[in-house]
């Protein structure tokens, strides 16, 4: 059909999610007709105005195989649109390397960033085929740079080389003492994954010698011998039990959760601690031992490995150092090799995994997906349509268009995460979903993923909350109400509560609890909130946010909110930001807004979601099991639970107006509906279908039938 009418179906597509879409279908016509007319053709389209089209004409240049297609590449490198200079970088790494394009990729590594990562995974594929120039060039490249963040990503990406030149230059920065140690650390760790090469043993002998000490090089040589030591991250000896990995790499994870709402450790950090406590406490499950994965330091990582070496069962804990300081999720791109080698070290260390769950389209999926595709571990993976939800309401708030897409996505990296959940899904030996109004339709049109199409390999399972943890809170609220004394958390709460001025105490709370990110929308409700009378009626409590050592989303949040209300009257205007807490504490804190607390908090407050969009919403059941009446998002998991004007209210979360209208309209149901019935018809529905007992029961199943597949598999 020729090379412009796809082109034109991507230019005209109905919306930015289906021109993404479109996109494969004009890189599949460049490589079936991969003539001079279609090389010319998608040339002129790269300063195209239409971002959208710009992005896909670049990748469908990397299916035309031809010279000139290579060159427009390599010029591409170094374009003046960084969100070309970014897409070339990823498009490039399916091509024969280039010489001229070497240099300018390793140009974008030292640069570091998003950018930096495709570049360096770009020559990680090359250096299969190439490994001896490529050396020589990160060789050359080093002697050119002096700052030590440079050279550590230059190091790091050396190490992705095999071969005798890389091996010696790793050799010569790891003992060099006057090296910056990060950069010394980031040769030690790619030291520890040569396990074949010809200089192991005079590795070994390095590392050993490192190991001596005590200071960070020390224990990241520590865990460097680790790594040669090897294993498998499959058990291969007979077993009918199943062990699971799980993996958030954004959080600090712990049993107690005393990180919850702060950084990146949202609702899935709470969903995995009581996820994997509920799968190993089922009676007669074959889940005998669940393994969380997330974030921490190097010795933490050293102390993990013990304590998987010698663990017999249960729920444990595994550390992946970034060898960074913590990082946004959106921003720790550059963390995949660290990411991938502490994920292997943990699987090893475990004595092998039988199923290795992923939820996420970001870094810790990226380098985890890589780590089973090269060890064979079976992977099952959760489908939601993220970032697709986000485009699409952004799209309709008119935030994002086809002239700004290139430049959103350079920092959102929208093209590449829904790529990444489409290659997540089609590797997954299973596929979980959340419940949606449209689930198949919607999988279908923003994913690409046809439901129908093996439907023994995709389960939906709602999530679940822990309604222990809920009922004791709501226990604690109303005794205090009747009377009793207040638990320490609601001791807690009513200081926060008497800092208000006199006038303000006894206003009922509209409460929200989640990470300070744009996506949860913290500074929509504040903007919504203050916006005219509804501020007048109610008081706003944001539970979450590090505000001691806030990350760079948490800061944007806070200068957002900052320009609506300045922190010097948050008081007397009624915006309470406590910062986050653990997650015991928040439940009591939520259930004290549906029973008030005499002379500080009225009775029947109101839970606000703010989020752009809520694949399913942890902390939205929570506050519903607790009886208090919601405002939700009116696309993905909240639509199934959420019934508007009975439990809640469903409304667009990106509108301001719509969104105070919707708070407003809460707040003067909450009261008779909790009369006729509410908080007991919410709990309900929780009770009924949301429970993280009901969760690990159906996830078991799927384990199982994946573990008991690739058994089968192995002994065939």
């Amino acid at each position: 059909m020729g090379i412009l009418t796809p082109l034109d179906e991507v230019r005209h597509a109905g919306s930015i999610v289906e021109a993404m879409r479109l996109a494969d279908d004009l890189a599949f016509e460049a490589n079936r007709d991969p003539g001079a007319r279609t090389i010319r053709v998608l040339t002129g389209a790269l300063d195209d105005d239409d971002q959208l089209v710009a992005i896909a004409a670049t990748h469908a240049l990397a299916q035309v195989i031809d010279e000139q297609a290579d060159r427009a590449l390599s010029k591409l490198l170094s374009s003046e649109r960084a969100f070309l200079r970014e897409h070339a970088a990823w498009a490039i790494g399916s091509r024969i390397p280039r010489p001229d394009a070497i240099g300018r990729l390793m140009r974008m590594v030292a640069a570091g960033g998003f950018g930096g990562m495709l570049a360096q995974r770009s020559l990680e594929q090359w250096a299969v085929v190439t490994p001896e120039p490529i050396a020589v060039g990160l060789e050359g490249a080093l002697l050119g740079h002096a700052d030590a963040g440079t050279r550590y990503r230059l190091v790091e990406t050396l190490g992705l080389v095999a071969g005798r030149v890389a091996t010696r230059s790793l050799l010569v920065v790891a003992t060099d003492t006057t090296e910056d140690e990060h950069v010394r650390v980031a040769a030690v760790a790619a030291l520890g994954q040569r396990r074949n090469d010809e200089e192991t043993s005079a590795i070994r002998a390095l590392l050993g010698r490192l190991s001596l000490g005590g200071d960070y090089l020390a224990d990241a040589s520590r865990l460097a011998l680790v790594d040669l030591e090897g294993g498998s991250a499959v058990r291969t000896e007979p077993h009918d039990d199943l062990r699971v990995a799980q993996l958030f790499l954004h959080a600090d994870i712990d049993a107690d959760l005393s990180h919850a709402g702060s950084g990146d450790n949202g609702g899935i950090a709470t969903l995995l601690v009581r996820l994997g406590d509920a799968l190993v406490a089922e009676s007669g499950s074959p889940v005998e031992q669940v393994i969380t994965m997330s974030r921490g330091s190097v010795s933490e990582a050293l102390e993990s490995v013990d304590e998987l070496r010698a663990a017999d069962g249960g729920h444990r804990y595994g550390r992946i150092p970034l060898l960074s300081d913590p990082t946004p999720g959106a921003t720790a791109w550059p963390l995949r090799v660290a990411a991938r080698r502490g994920i292997r070290r943990i699987l090893r260390a475990a004595g092998g995994v039988d199923v290795l769950h992923l939820r996420m389209a970001d870094v810790g999926s990226l380098a985890a997906a890589d780590v089973a595709r090269e060890l064979d571990v079976p992977m099952v993976f959760t489908v939601a349509p993220d970032p697709h939800s986000v485009i699409r309401s952004m799209e309709l708030s008119g935030r994002l268009t086809r002239e700004n897409f290139g430049d959103a996505d350079a920092h959102e990296h929208f093209w590449f995460r829904t790529r990444l959940v489409r290659r997540l899904a089609s590797d997954a030996d299973h596929s979980v979903f959340f419940p949606r109004p449209q689930l198949a339709d919607d999988m279908r049109e923003l994913v690409g993923i046809d439901m129908t199409s093996h439907p023994e390999r995709h389960t939906v399972v709602p999530e679940g909350i822990d309604l222990g943890v809920v009922d004791r809170a709501v226990r604690e609220a109303s005794d205090l109400i009747a009377g009793m004394p207040a638990a320490p958390a609601l001791r807690e709460l009513a200081a926060l509560l008497e800092q208000l001025p006199a006038e303000r105490r006894g206003l009922p709370l509209l409460v929200s609890v989640g990470r300070f990110h744009r996506v949860k929308g913290m500074a929509s409700l504040v903007e919504a909130w203050a916006a005219g009378p509804l501020r007048d009626r109610a008081n706003l409590l944001l539970i979450g946010g590090d505000l001691a050592h806030p990350s760079a989303d948490e800061a944007e949040q806070l200068a957002l909110m900052e320009a609506v209300v300045p922190s010097s009257e948050r008081l007397s205007r009624g915006l309470l930001l406590p910062g986050h807490r653990p997650n015991d504490t928040v439940a009591r804190w939520v259930a004290a807004a549906r029973f008030g607390i005499t002379g500080l908090a009225a009775p029947h407050g109101v839970y606000v979601c703010g989020s752009v969009k809520e694949e399913f919403g942890i902390a939205l059941l929570e506050a519903m099991a607790t009886g208090l009446f919601v405002v939700a998002p009116d696309g993905g998991g909240p639509a199934t639970y959420v019934t508007p004007g009975r439990t809640g209210i469903l409304t667009r979360t990106w509108d301001p107006r719509a969104l105070e209208q919707s708070m407003t309209e809460a707040l003067d149901l909450a009261a008779p509906a909790s009369d006729q019935g509410q908080p007991a018809e919410s709990r309900a529905v929780v009770e009924r279908s949301f429970t993280v007992g009901a969760m690990a029961q159906a996830l078991t199943g799927v384990y199982d039938t994946v573990g008991l597949r690739a058994r089968e598999a192995a002994a065939a």
